[in-house]
């Protein structure tokens, strides 16, 4: 049976650019199910960029509540089986679905996909690619020895993969069931919000299909949040993970290991961005919790590195 994919589209103030992502959908090799808009409280003419594509579209509009509970939203009303997602200033490559949907019909025991992605300047210059550039992606593209599909099962790759995952949100195919199961993504973070749901998913699932080829393009913004205020979003990004290290006691141990990686690199770059900002007593203690419970020699490094500042 052929997967039917919905593809939730969260947007905010995204006028400018969500007649893109749209399109970038309309013009798949495999046709999406249906394209859910969530205008999130926007101010613009988000609503009215999407009503221009008609019965192509599904508008949903909410009071601004952020991007979690707007991808939950557009997950609770979709009717395909499969849900992929996309940022309105982000768009997919044309085979983004067809790669995922072909290998899902081939395949039922896939618990959920992700792919290979790019990353573009505000300018459209290509700045590398997402699996290059972290060690969990090295270590996939390593072993596909240049296939273009390999199933992510391994410990070692799940573990990393968690630690800093290579895949990121517009990259996900996952079947709306295990979406629900799951409760979706969690509200009441700002930051890191997609590493929770996806750790949660990694938990639960037993082999990830992975494309090793561009599926979309993922826009860098100069003036994002993460880059405007470093020490607030890196405080955030500790603080979803510390709920997410609540949740992880049942987890498999690999998924345990890159939870713990990724906290002890969390909790280094809010020391960084304290130091840098002139607060060193407080970078201090941003990563002496790290080596409180890990006392080896790197944790111990981290902390004499916020000590000169």
């Amino acid at each position: 049976m052929n997967p039917a994919f919905s593809v939730i589209i969260p947007a905010f103030n995204a006028a400018a650019t969500l007649a893109r992502a749209i399109e970038s959908v309309r013009k798949q090799s495999w046709p999406a199910h249906e394209i859910i808009v969530v205008d999130d409280g926007s101010q613009d003419a988000t609503a009215e960029i999407a009503r221009q594509f008609g019965g192509q579209v599904r508008l949903i509009q909410q009071a601004n509540a952020g991007v979690s509970v707007a991808r939950n939203a557009g997950a609770a009303v979709a009717t395909g089986d499969w849900l992929a997602f996309l940022d309105a200033d982000d768009w997919y490559r044309p085979d983004r679905i067809r790669l995922h949907a072909e290998w899902i019909a081939e395949d039922a025991n896939l618990d959920c996909l992700t792919g290979d992605y790019e990353y573009h300047d505000a300018s459209g210059t290509l700045l590398g690619t997402s699996m290059a550039q972290h060690e969990s992606g090295r270590m996939v593209l390593a072993r596909a020895a240049g296939a273009s599909r390999v199933v992510m099962e391994r410990p070692a790759e799940l573990a990393a993969f968690v630690a800093d995952h290579f895949g990121d949100t517009h990259t996900l195919s996952v079947p709306r069931s295990r979406f629900i199961k799951l409760g979706g993504y969690p509200t009441g973070f700002k930051v890191c919000e997609d590493v929770h749901f996806l750790t949660r998913l990694v938990a639960q699932s037993r082999r990830i299909g992975v494309i090793c080829q561009s599926l979309g393009v993922y826009v860098i913004h100069d003036g994002s949040a993460t880059r405007r205020n470093p020490v607030a979003s890196q405080r955030e990004n500790v603080r979803t993970l510390t709920d997410l290290m609540r949740l992880a006691n049942n987890f498999p141990l690999p998924v345990r290991q890159g939870i713990a990686a990724r906290m002890r690199n969390a909790r280094y770059n809010l020391g960084c961005a304290l130091s840098k900002s002139g607060r060193r007593f407080a970078a201090v203690n941003a990563v002496l919790p790290t080596f409180t419970s890990h006392p080896d020699w790197q944790s111990l490094r981290a902390v004499l590195s916020m000590l000169k500042g």
